[in-house]
């Protein structure tokens, strides 16, 4: 047994994780482990091939296929996203963030491309739920029910009557950017997002257990996914043969997939080779690779949103670490978390690669505490 193995052992002995699947890649040396069961019954053990709901590791995968069609000249960084999203093109801000939703100003210039890759499109997340126009996006999309959203030309027209909290470029919001990124990629492709990542990124990198969907002959390999009780206990939330028995009628580019580790690990080699796949095949830029894994925020923009990014700063789709202020802060480092308990990273300096799996949901945006000790873990 290793020492990850232990440290990652402790959690699912204590009940608060009922398995997991960790890897972590520096170059070609891989160290897996595999921990507990698919479930809390304990009908199966966790395998490496174990599916996953990864919820927000969506987001990076998002980007780079957006970013795919700025490469091929679809799309450009600066362009108003209107040609693509026309509901989009008169969208409303409120006055100052605390106004009511009725006191509203124009949006002093288009949404861009930029913008949705950013997340500074003026709508998401805010550190302050409370506020009137937090409320009133939340009412639309609902982040613990993607599969209850509507087909996405429905979602745009009701997101469009939702004013925004700041102007476009402004702040940094989490979430609603990367559903629209999407939406865009299935409008400006002329595919549907599922095609489109399965034709361009899953099929290339052979992340074949990657998807929106779970068929039936995959099922005994997908596990069931929990959610934290106030007492420490775990209550379920969804079973193997639940909601990913379809695609949903709003494939979500914020988090709608499933995977594996090393499906995931294909992905992260992807970023770290600088868009080549492992064939030699160029699926993405060195230069849309690098815009990717920057950091796009000011300090003032990162300091305002302690709640999600802790400081730190955003590309495309992800978390770039700009500021030592834990040991796994390294400089550079990119990657997210998923709200269902999920969190992967690459350094590029190290060429490592840090995937943890697990099925029990986050309770806020800070990382749980079985986060912290696999991050810390790879760190030292």
């Amino acid at each position: 047994m290793s020492a990850l193995h232990d440290i990652l052992n402790r959690h699912v002995e204590a009940g608060t994780v009922p398995g997991a699947v960790a890897l972590v890649a520096r170059g070609d040396d891989v160290e897996a482990v595999t921990l507990g069961a698919m479930d809390t019954g304990g009908t199966a053990p966790m395998t490496r091939d174990s599916i996953f709901r990864i919820a927000s590791l969506t987001k990076p995968v998002t980007a780079a296929a957006l970013l795919m069609l700025l490469d091929d000249g679809v799309l450009e960084l600066d362009a108003p996203v209107e040609k693509w999203l026309p509901e989009l093109a008169r969208p409303m801000v409120v006055r100052t963030p605390s106004s009511p939703v009725e006191d509203v100003v124009p949006a002093a210039r288009p949404i861009t491309v930029e913008d949705l890759l950013s997340s500074r499109t003026g709508w998401g997340m805010d550190v302050d739920f409370s506020l009137p126009a937090a409320r009133a996006l939340s009412a639309v999309q609902n982040v613990h029910e993607l599969h209850s959203w509507p087909e996405p030309g429905v979602w745009l027209e009701r997101l469009a009557r939702v004013p925004m909290l700041y102007q476009p470029g402004v702040a940094w919001l989490y979430g609603t950017s990367s559903a629209l990124q999407g939406v865009l990629i299935a409008r400006a492709s002329g595919r549907s997002l599922p095609d489109f990542l399965a034709e361009r990124l899953f099929g290339p990198l052979g992340m074949t257990d990657t998807a929106f969907e779970v068929p039936a002959s995959k099922r005994h390999r997908f596990t069931t996914a929990y959610a934290p009780n106030p007492d420490g206990t775990l209550h379920l939330v969804d079973r193997p043969d639940g909601q990913y028995g379809r695609v949903p009628a709003f494939p979500s580019g914020g988090g709608g997939l499933v995977s594996t580790a090393d499906d995931y690990l294909a992905f992260a080699r992807l970023l770290l080779n600088s868009g080549t796949a492992p064939d030699g095949r160029p699926l993405l830029s060195a230069t849309s690779v690098s815009r990717m894994t920057t950091n796009h925020l000011t300090a003032e923009q990162r300091e305002r949103v302690p709640l999600f990014l802790e400081g730190q700063g955003w590309g495309y789709g992800g978390q770039v670490d700009v500021s030592p202020a834990d040991p796994w802060n390294v400089p550079g480092r990119y990657g997210w978390v998923g709200g269902t308990g999920t969190a992967a990273h690459i350094v590029p300096p190290m060429a490592t690669v840090s995937i943890l799996l697990t099925q029990s949901a986050m309770q806020s945006p800070s990382p749980t505490p079985v986060m912290r000790d696999f991050w810390r873990h790879v760190a030292g």
